[in-house]
């Protein structure tokens, strides 16, 4: 089935619906608005090579041969007729819908590919899995020749992981610097570490506020929090609203659902001007994070957040009103369209990011494409299937099956339906700008699992409002010390 079908054109005038013209132009300004927003989050990449800047040679002087505008110099050294009939494994931890599309993409690729490449795919089911197989496998000396694995994975293999930047910045099996530039920053530089590129992404989302606008509204509040204060005093004000309602099962709801999924303590991190990394480390006792955790806390106990105690679903409490404010991940997305949807409600929600005093932040984290040391002929072909998958149409069909972010600005060319039928999708994908890349260590594989459950506790462990102040930074302490001790 065609993905993006193209209407026949007909000379025949059909008479205009007003509301119908009014829509489309709606829709157009909206993706114009998306596209320039995503462009002002994309910075070209330097080519390394293009860092220090050579002064032409006098003109008495006889410059030395270079070539010629039609001439492309193969610095890869790799012939196109060598890679007839290469071979390429991946790994990927995709399954159902996710898996479906993308052997079936692997399948065109092998069809469609000028050089005769031939990618063969083996599902692992999750992260975890691969994550063990890979291991195992670089112990046996069996590696695959390339996997869909997090950052911080290819961190941990790094001795083994081929450096894509020589692929990337290719005159003739590369990428332009247009096509370079179109990859937002926060995108582009998750796979960056010291000047070498582990990998190039193959999927990213976010870590958001769902904030009810209807609701807020009917509280007095037209317009969503641009500060922590916002935040706070319209969380407070659901509570209190919940508070003197007839009910008393739920005075103890309306403002902020607490969730420890890690990129929630992480976005609230960034948004006071704080994080976890400093250098090859990690530094959690900051001011700005003491701040930022001790905001949290003192808004529990004041009742304006809470901790779920049953089994009931975060999009199902914030569909009925139970939370003003949830956290969700980007992919969560269309389960709390369907809570609403389920309910019949009529409520208007919007995706923000998390608010600090003075700014707002939230975290971009996912998947990218590893390739493994092997022949110059294997990883050549292996890029070549990467830069074949990171084509617009390509990402296009990715973004409808997973609604997660798109990785470049062209992709949103072929998503205007899309965008219409999503708003949430498209408020997501303006707040690009606002996004911060999670740490770039291998160890941050286990210390965000450290990470959630240390913000858990802390909802847990400090109860009464004078032990804020002396216990935040001893909180903060032993997660510093606990998460340098896992990165040794």
């Amino acid at each position: 089935m065609e993905m993006f079908p193209f209407r026949p054109l007909t000379l025949q005038k059909s008479p205009v619906n007003k509301r119908e013209l009014s829509e489309r132009r709606r829709r157009s300004l909206m993706l114009t608005v998306l596209l320039l927003v995503f462009l002002a989050s994309c910075t070209p990449p330097t080519p390394r090579s293009a860092v220090a800047v050579t002064p032409s040679p006098p003109a008495t002087e006889t410059p030395s041969a270079a070539p010629t505008p039609t001439e492309t110099v193969n610095r890869l050294e790799v012939e196109k007729e060598a890679l007839r009939g290469a071979q390429v494994t991946v790994w990927h931890p995709w399954f159902g819908a996710e898996a479906s599309l993308f052997e079936l993409q692997v399948a065109q690729f092998n069809a469609v590919n000028e050089w005769g490449i031939v990618v063969r795919a083996e599902g692992k089911g999750n992260f975890s899995e691969l994550f063990a197989q890979t291991d195992a496998a670089l112990q046996a000396g069996a590696l695959p020749s390339m996997v869909i694995a997090l950052p911080e994975h290819a961190a941990g293999w790094r001795e083994q992981v081929v450096d894509l930047n020589p692929y990337v910045h290719d005159p003739v099996y590369g990428m332009t610097a247009l096509e370079m530039s179109e990859f937002p920053t926060v995108i582009w530089m998750q796979d960056e570490v010291d000047g070498v590129r582990l990998g190039m992404p193959a999927q990213r989302t976010g870590r958001f506020l769902l904030y009810n606008q209807t609701w807020a509204r009917e509280l007095g509040f037209f317009s969503p929090p641009q500060t922590s204060f916002d935040f706070e005093e319209q969380a407070c004000a659901a509570n209190k609203a919940l508070a003197g309602d007839a009910d008393p099962n739920n005075d103890a709801l309306g403002g902020w659902l607490i969730d420890a999924h890690a990129m929630t303590p992480l976005g609230w991190l960034f948004a006071f001007g704080g994080g976890v990394q400093e250098g090859a480390g990690y530094d959690f006792l900051s001011q700005e994070n003491i701040e930022a955790f001790k905001f949290l806390k003192v808004l529990q106990q004041k009742g304006c957040a809470w901790v779920p105690s049953s089994a009931l679903s975060a999009a199902e409490r914030f569909a009925g009103r139970q939370a003003l404010f949830v956290a969700a991940s980007l992919e969560e997305f269309p389960d709390y369209a369907r809570a609403f949807g389920s309910r019949g409600s009529r409520d208007e929600w919007v995706a923000l990011p998390f608010p600090g005093p003075e700014r707002s932040a939230f975290a971009v984290y996912g998947s990218s494409f590893v390739v493994f040391e092997s022949d110059e002929v294997t990883q050549l072909a292996a890029w070549l299937f990467i830069r074949w998958m990171l084509g617009a149409e390509n990402q296009a069909r990715w973004v409808q099956s997973t609604a997660l972010l798109p990785l470049r600005a062209s992709t949103l060319n072929l998503l205007a339906a899309y965008e219409a039928e999503h708003p949430q999708w498209a408020q997501a994908v303006k707040l690009l700008p606002n996004g911060q890349t999670t740490p770039k260590l291998a160890s941050w594989r286990v210390v965000r699992v450290m990470l959630s459950d240390g913000f858990r506790d802390m909802f847990d462990t400090i109860r009464h409002p004078d032990w804020t102040d002396g216990q935040m930074p001893a909180v903060l302490k032993q997660m510093e010390d606990t998460a340098n001790e896992l990165n040794r």
